[in-house]
């Protein structure tokens, strides 16, 4: 059992009485949550993203790839020059929780088939089991998978690629070379079929419907092309701005279209209809980079800061925003992002299924951080108002769910909740401990607390009565100069007539006194006979002690009777004058 609380005795009061001042307190502004808690620091369930570590093992990373089966944690990297013990480019592997780097690979071919050092911009895809697909400047598709002493590669004829995606069969990749839209095979870098647009440079594939969006930033448009066709199918318009291109990413649950364009995001249905627009950042913020995460329906927005203070807003830091993807509503409280600017590069995300875990690349610092999901306790059972006897054991009970789990701690209240303070030890979900008179009128409720913040339960009223001090009833007074009331479990001894008549001792039941000098008469099935002496037997009420003088189970009527005979009998007959 835990300890008791030291606190000061409580004023005394009953159920009722502490009840009515749980709701008077409600009544005066006591917050009280929908899920039947007390209120906290911030509201249940609230999800913040914290960080948790920050990996400064892969150069400048450009773009960050969770492999879905090996869960290892790709990073395509440029050199980053203030390490100059060390050239980073290539593609890193990393242990995500960590960032402890478990191979690089560096050497990738040229155009005509050399190996020499290559640094990773994009990464395209993964591979089935270990590994990725990416693109090497200028124009290489690599592959290569953890532990590679080098990657597979080949070149594409054309132009630089500017962008890539997973292409509709497994062979083959999507690139876009400006305004050049291709399906290229992966290991011969052999060009498919192509489609010429009018403007752009960046484009998202919704392998879900076939189709690709294809962002022309300069004219303020994007091209809906039809995969099975290759031809375009529609166009949608952008709002007007200064023609900042940030990215284009399809939400691939629901075939939404994210664009950032500027420094808001605006999203278009699968019909490209468009249904509403995202801030997030410091008014000079630009979004960069998104991910979305089906299981929790939520789309991963990471702004960076112009890296100009001269302009309005530019304060240096970024900022990493959650949304969720049905209504664009935050989902979780937005993360500042230290020094994450736009100068040295464009920011990258990687988002771990269930999004518990997020990686974030800053090209300008050469760092990666990972960041972990928190959500605050959530009351799903607050303890109960009580009514109990004094000396009777106590036990309340609370829980919340939350992440990571929270901890508890009972609190206790002497002022009708005005004020609290903590139970010693009381650090489990139920709290047990023995009333006492004090705690008449006390107030109990639950803290739960974990990185994300503090809940607490509704508060439990307790009310305590007088303790029972009798195990068997209570023993009367005499009544006359005869036996009393023998009754009750185990019965009460009455004392005997004081004219010396014989009393009885009830047993289960209870036996009424008769008058004057009559014997009182069994009160249950077993009881005793006492001849009296005209004072109460040594030992006081029998019955209280919960002991019986003579067990003569069954035979309580016939003993009786023989009372009745021996009276009769001694007393002196009366004569006449």
């Amino acid at each position: 059992m835990t300890p008791r609380h030291p606190l000061t005795p409580g004023r005394a009061g009953t159920a009722s009485a502490a009840l009515a001042l749980v709701l008077a307190s409600a009544a005066a502004g006591s917050p009280v949550s929908a899920a039947g808690g007390e209120g906290g620091d911030v509201p249940q369930g609230t999800v913040v993203y914290r960080t948790t570590a920050q990996f400064t093992t892969a150069g400048r990373a450009r773009d960050l790839l969770l492999h879905p089966d090996s869960k290892k944690l790709y990073v395509g990297s440029d050199d980053l020059p203030e390490t100059t013990e060390a050239d980073e480019s290539g593609l890193n592997v990393l242990e995500p929780a960590d960032g402890k780097v478990r191979s690089t690979v560096s050497q990738a071919p040229g155009p005509t088939g050399t190996l020499g050092r290559r640094a990773v911009r994009r990464l395209v895809g993964p591979l089935p089991g270990d590994g990725a697909v990416f693109v090497y400047p200028l124009r290489g598709i690599g592959t290569a998978k953890d532990g590679d002493a080098a990657a597979a590669g080949a070149w594409v004829p054309g132009g630089p690629v500017t962008d890539a995606a997973p292409g509709p069969t497994a062979s083959t990749v999507l690139v876009a070379q400006g305004s050049v839209l291709s399906e290229v095979d992966i290991a011969t870098a052999a060009v498919k079929r192509s489609l010429t647009l009018e403007g752009g440079e960046r484009f998202a594939y919704d392998r879900a419907r076939g189709t690709v969006w294809f962002t022309d930033f300069g004219n303020r448009r994007m091209y809906r092309v039809d995969l099975a066709s290759f031809t375009v199918a529609a166009t949608a318009e952008l709002p007007a701005g200064e023609s900042l291109a940030g990215f284009t990413e399809v939400d691939p649950e629901t075939g939404a279209v994210w664009v950032g364009l500027d420094t808001s995001v605006v999203v278009h249905d699968a019909a490209g209809k468009p249904i509403g627009t995202v801030k997030g950042g410091a008014g000079a913020d630009m979004p960069r980079a998104a991910g979305f995460d089906a299981a929790t329906h939520e789309a991963f927005v990471v702004w960076q800061d112009t890296g100009d203070t001269s302009q309005p807003g530019s304060d240096g830091d970024g900022a990493l925003t959650v949304h969720r993807t049905r209504d664009l509503k935050e989902a979780a409280a937005p993360v500042v992002l230290p020094g994450n600017h736009a100068q040295s590069g464009s920011a990258a995300v990687a988002v771990q299924p269930g999004g518990s875990t997020v990686f974030v690349s800053d090209p300008a610092a050469g760092r990666i951080t990972r960041l972990e999901r928190s959500t605050s306790p959530r009351i799903t059972r607050s303890p109960e108002d009580r009514t109990v006897a004094a000396g009777a054991e106590v036990a309340l009970t609370a829980h919340a769910e939350g992440t990571p789990a929270p901890t508890v701690l009972w609190q206790v209240s002497t002022d009708a909740g005005r004020t609290w303070q903590a139970v010693p030890g009381a650090t489990s979900a139920t709290y047990s401990f023995k009333a006492a008179a004090a705690d008449n009128g006390r107030r109990y409720r639950a803290e739960f607390a974990n990185d994300a913040g503090v809940s607490r339960s509704a508060p439990a009223a307790l009310a305590v009565t007088a303790a029972d001090t009798t195990a068997g009833g209570t023993a009367p007074t005499t009544g006359g100069t005869t036996g009393g009331t023998a009754g009750g479990s185990g019965g009460s001894a009455a004392p005997a007539g004081t004219d010396g008549s014989t009393a009885t001792v009830g047993g289960a039941g209870s036996a009424g006194s008769s008058g004057g000098g009559a014997a009182g008469s069994a009160g249950g099935a077993s009881g005793t006979t006492v001849v009296g002496t005209g004072t109460t037997p040594a030992g006081g009420a029998l019955a209280s002690t919960g002991a019986a003088v003579t067990s003569l189970a069954g035979g309580a009527l016939a003993l009786t009777a023989a009372g009745w005979v021996l009276v009769r009998r001694t007393r002196p007959r009366r004569t006449t004058g």
